[in-house]
């Protein structure tokens, strides 16, 4: 981990940090299953920040100003999160087209999550299928 990436975690609160680098060691976990190649991580707008190659970035944090979630954060501007809400909309809460919002006091559906992270690093590859390929 980036000096940097490590000072943005150990800057979270204890409650948090755990949870976050359990999400942290979900995104990782999944390239490696997919055998997706190399992940770069670095910090986006401040934001933990994960990328494969051929994939769009799946960034994660947590807020001081939302302090009961964290949230997962995609490009805005792909149809990742529109099709994370055709798939898991009775799993998840959203943030527009941006992010997937989870609370700090219930367990995630790792699995769905899982999911919408594969797909996310599987994007550029699958942008032309319906649902992504999903």
């Amino acid at each position: 981990m980036l000096p940097n990436v490590k000072a943005k975690f150990d800057v979270y609160p204890e409650g948090v940090r755990s949870i976050m680098l359990a999400m942290r060691q979900l995104i990782l976990s999944v390239a490696e299953e997919n055998e997706l190649g190399a992940v770069e991580e670095t910090l986006k707008w401040g934001e933990p920040s994960y990328l494969v190659k051929g994939g769009s970035a799946v960034r994660i944090d947590w807020k001081p100003k939302s302090p009961d979630q964290y949230c997962f954060y995609f490009n805005c501007k792909s149809k990742l999160v529109d099709t994370f809400r055709e798939l898991y909309s009775d799993k998840f809460k959203f943030d527009g087209n941006r992010a997937i919002v989870l609370s700090l006091n219930k367990e995630p559906p790792l699995n769905c999550l899982s999911h919408c992270i594969e797909l996310a690093m599987k994007y550029q590859k699958n942008k032309h299928l319906p649902l992504l390929g999903a």
